[in-house]
């Protein structure tokens, strides 16, 4: 695998899928008719985000037990001084080689790169995985990233009260002093929150090609066979060749992807 297999220039296109051509006055007209409802949209959005921030909250044990790179810490002290903490709870798959690893997880955290926006407004962003502390965070050094990593693993049950564990989620926290509270948490679509690839993918004439979207016919989309496809995929939006898309450009980088496990060869482990 190397850079080239993900040049345009290598893909099949069907350029047959696409929209009318009209004049720019024509094309306008359309746009401003759809603009309305994006303005729509987003005043819904900000509508709900301050629904959001009336929501009351629960509290949560300050002395709650994380694993970081200095042994055992107390949620407390992953704020890191700041008044508000956001955590994503990755995915993950004791045992299994970095190939295996969850490709949604990989795919939002990936996007995941200045934090200075989120500390200038008193917030800590920070990941807390599912799995050990030592394996895992050798897939954060692969990964390249620079975010706070702790293992969750030892204190699931208490941190995700009335969630299902081992799926990915996203929660807020709030301190008053020693005190913390949960403030409001999510998962599946509502993750989306930290990407920027599917938005940006939104504004394309294609989407994100997707077969749930709906899209004209003959559009092209992942896994349909009635168009053509122009890239691999295997069995995952996110997931090139046997691997999350992002970790192609880690090996080329001459990463290694040793997790220190004995891993596993029955195949990847797809995430949902």
């Amino acid at each position: 695998m190397s850079t080239q297999d993900f040049n345009t220039s290598s893909f099949i296109t069907d350029t047959s899928a696409l929209p009318v051509v009209v004049d720019r006055v024509a094309f306008q007209a359309e746009l401003d008719v759809l603009r309305v409802r994006e303005k729509a949209h987003t005043h819904e959005g900000d509508a709900i985000a301050a629904a959001r921030r009336r929501l009351p909250m629960v509290e949560v044990d300050p002395s709650t037990t994380l694993i970081g790179p200095h042994g055992p810490v107390a949620l407390l002290e992953t704020f890191e001084g700041r008044q508000q903490l956001i955590a994503y709870y990755f995915m993950w798959q004791t045992g299994r080689p970095a190939a295996e690893q969850c490709e949604g997880c990989t795919f939002y955290t990936t996007q995941v790169q200045e934090l200075s926006y989120l500390h200038s407004r008193d917030v800590t962003y920070a990941t807390f995985c599912q799995g050990a502390y030592d394996e895992s965070v050798r897939y954060r050094d692969f990964m390249g990233w620079n975010m706070p990593w702790y293992s969750a693993h030892v204190s699931l049950d208490a941190l995700l009260v009335g969630r299902q564990i081992g799926l990915f989620h996203l929660v807020c926290y709030v301190r008053d002093g020693d005190r913390v509270f949960e403030t409001y948490w999510t998962t599946r679509r509502g993750v989306e929150a930290m990407d920027y690839s599917y938005a940006l993918m939104d504004l394309t004439v294609y989407g994100r090609q997707e077969t749930w979207e709906d899209s004209p016919a003959g559009w092209p989309q992942q896994g349909d066979p009635m168009t053509t496809l122009r890239w691999q995929v295997d069995g995952s939006n996110t997931r090139t060749n046997g691997r999350p898309t992002a970790q192609w450009s880690r090996l080329e980088a001459g990463r290694s992807d040793d997790l220190g496990n004995a891993g596993s060869s029955s195949g990847p482990q797809h995430c949902h």
